[in-house]
């Protein structure tokens, strides 16, 4: 189901006429996460990077092979591949269907991926530790759908299960933003621009390949600590650790690229 954007006079006129709701507009996110040219502009992530990060995580929780695990916007799997590969059985969800199709492609006995909102339940009192990493919140425009997300997390928890959130600091990236850049990746041209508005850092994704153009957003939420210490306490989180960098060194709010927050049911 579509959650966001207006129909339309025409579609809503037809649709009424055949007594059924009418179609919306995918949301950001549904429409960008789902394109091939998010594939191709983000195809160099740091594979090393993220399994440095787990490799920390795994340590500092204390995560025993087995240990039952949920990716929360997992993307395309790398993080949840790599945690599998430590002994972990391991789930990883996200509403790309695009992106679960890839991820598909690594399963095993013990690790699976679906296509599933993270702001419903998945399983509940099930998981020991539940991961959303690399800036995967924040997208919504509705502050109920956050708590909604934390609650279902919650939910999915056995009691004494871990929560980690991984943010970018909202602080650092307001001071460094880069205004417009032009990023090529194979035939293709992306001519990127950025703005802060309304508490939303705005990405515009201009698309070139040949004579063709197309427009994409990416619209992440300035979410500072004390937005999360707010809504971990309106779902019952006691916050464990909050970390500045996948070293997992203390969180510097002048000098930290992450806001990574650990957090017990």
């Amino acid at each position: 189901m579509r959650l966001c954007g207006k129909a339309n006079f025409l579609t809503t006129f037809v649709a009424m006429e055949e007594n059924e709701m009418p179609a919306k507009e995918p949301c950001w996110f549904e429409a960008w996460f789902d394109s091939p040219f998010y594939h191709l502009l983000y195809k160099n992530r740091n594979e090393e990077e993220a399994q440095f990060f787990i490799d920390n995580l795994v340590k500092k929780l204390d995560l025993k092979k087995g240990a039952k695990i949920l990716d929360l916007a997992c993307g395309k799997g790398r993080h949840a591949i790599h945690l599998n590969s430590l002994g972990c059985d391991v789930t990883g969800i996200d509403l790309s269907e695009e992106s679960i199709n890839i991820a598909k492609k690594a399963e095993n006995t013990t690790l699976a991926f679906f296509v599933h909102d993270m702001r419903e339940l998945y399983w509940s009192n099930y998981y020991d530790c539940i991961l959303n990493l690399f800036t995967s919140f924040g997208y919504f425009d509705d502050e109920n759908d956050n708590l909604k997300t934390l609650q279902s997390v919650y939910d999915s928890l056995k009691p004494g299960g871990a929560f980690v959130i991984d943010f970018f600091n909202a602080a650092k990236v307001e001071r460094e933003l880069i205004a417009a850049e032009i990023v090529t990746a194979d035939d293709t041209e992306f001519h990127i621009s950025r703005q802060i508005k309304d508490g939303y850092i705005i990405k515009d994704i201009e698309v070139r390949t040949g004579e063709k153009v197309q427009h994409f957003m990416e619209k992440v939420q300035l979410l500072q600590p004390e937005h999360f210490r707010k809504w971990f306490a309106a779902t019952g989180f006691e916050i464990i650790n909050v970390w500045g960098d996948y070293s997992l060194n203390e969180f510097n709010s002048e000098t930290s690229n992450r806001l990574i927050i650990t957090v017990r049911k």
